[in-house]
C-alpha cells in the first residue's frame, strides 16, 4: 500500500507539471531557451530548457491560453508594456498577425522560410544575434533586401535581466547594431527582443532610453529542439488552434519543421481570414487599437 501511495503521489505531481506547462502555452519551457552559438551546443541548451520548464522564474515572459482562437493572458498587460514602448500583441478584433523569427544560428532552414514568405508576400521580423550575422551574412542581406525587419536579439544572447548597468546593457545592443551596419550598409531597426523572454522593468526602461521598442510574443511553441522536432501535425495543432487576432507569432528559423510547413501554414492562416503585417504597424498602434 505504501508503494502504491508513492506511485499515485508521483503521478499526481507529474500530471500537475504537465497541466502547468500546457496552460502556460509552452512558455515555461521557453524560460531557459538558449540559441546555441553552433550546433554542438544545442544539446546542452535542451537540458537547460528542460530544467527550467519546472519553474517559472520572476521576470520571464509567460502566457496562459484559456480559449481557442482568443488572445492568451500574459504576465504583463498591454497597457503596462506600452509605457516602455513594449508590445506582445495588438489589442484588436481584426484578423491580423505579425510573423517573427528568432535566429541564433543558421542550419540550412532559413532559405525555405524566406521563399515561403516571398511567395505569400508576408513581411516578417528576424531577431538575430551576433553569431548569426557573422556566419550567415548573405542571408541577413537577403532578409533586408526582401523588405523584412532585422531586429536586435543582442550580440551574445545573455540573460539580460541579470544585467544591471546601462553601459553593459547598451553594449549588447549597440555592438550588434554596428555589426549589422558593417554587413549590410544599413542602419539597424531599433526593435529588440529579450533573449529567453527574460526581462525586468529596468531593462525595459534601458531599451527605451536607447530608442528601442521591445517585442515579446503571444504565440509560440516548442520548435527549437534539433533532435526532437515536432511533427507537422503537432505544429499545425498548436499554430492553427492558438492563432488569434493581433497575434505576434514567434517561430525559430532553426526549425526544420517550420521550414517544411511554413508555406502551407501561411495558406491555412489566409484561409482563416488572416492577413500578415509588419511590426511597424504594431509599433504605430496604441494598446486600444
Amino acid at each position: 500500500m505504501e508503494t502504491s501511495s508513492r506511485i499515485i503521489r508521483k503521478g499526481a505531481e507529474y500530471f500537475f507539471l504537465a497541466v502547468l506547462c500546457f496552460c502556460m502555452g509552452d512558455a515555461a519551457a521557453r524560460l531557459a531557451e538558449r540559441y546555441p552559438l553552433n550546433a554542438q551546443t544545442a544539446r546542452s541548451a535542451e537540458t537547460e530548457t528542460a530544467k527550467a520548464a519546472e519553474a517559472a522564474a520572476d521576470g520571464s515572459w509567460g502566457l496562459s491560453f484559456q480559449e481557442e482562437g482568443k488572445p492568451p493572458v500574459a504576465n504583463a498587460s498591454a497597457d503596462y508594456l506600452a509605457q516602455f514602448d513594449a508590445f506582445y500583441a495588438r489589442q484588436t478584433d481584426e484578423k491580423v498577425l505579425y510573423l517573427t523569427f528568432d535566429a541564433g544560428y543558421e542550419n540550412g532552414c532559413t532559405e525555405a522560410i524566406l521563399d515561403a514568405l516571398k511567395k505569400h508576400k508576408a513581411p516578417a521580423a528576424f531577431f538575430v544575434v551576433g553569431n548569426y550575422i557573422e556566419t550567415a551574412p548573405e542571408l541577413v542581406r537577403r532578409m533586408a533586401a526582401e523588405g523584412h525587419i532585422v531586429g536586435n536579439h543582442t550580440f551574445h544572447h545573455p540573460d539580460m535581466s541579470s544585467i544591471s548597468t546601462q553601459e553593459a546593457f547598451a553594449d549588447e545592443l549597440t555592438s550588434l547594431e554596428e555589426l549589422y551596419t558593417q554587413t549590410t550598409g544599413l542602419p539597424m531597426k531599433k526593435y529588440y527582443r529579450p533573449p529567453q523572454g527574460r526581462y525586468s522593468e529596468s531593462n525595459l526602461r534601458m531599451a527605451q532610453s536607447l530608442g528601442y521598442k521591445t517585442f515579446f510574443w503571444s504565440l509560440a511553441y516548442v520548435d527549437w529542439y534539433q533532435d526532437n522536432q515536432p511533427s507537422h501535425e503537432e505544429a499545425f495543432k498548436k499554430l492553427l488552434g492558438r492563432i488569434h487576432p493581433g497575434a505576434v507569432v514567434l517561430l525559430h528559423s532553426t526549425s526544420k519543421t517550420n521550414a517544411e510547413i511554413l508555406d502551407e501554414l501561411l495558406t491555412e492562416w489566409e484561409k482563416m481570414g488572416y492577413r500578415f503585417a509588419s511590426l511597424d504597424e504594431l509599433a504605430a498602434s496604441s494598446p486600444g487599437q
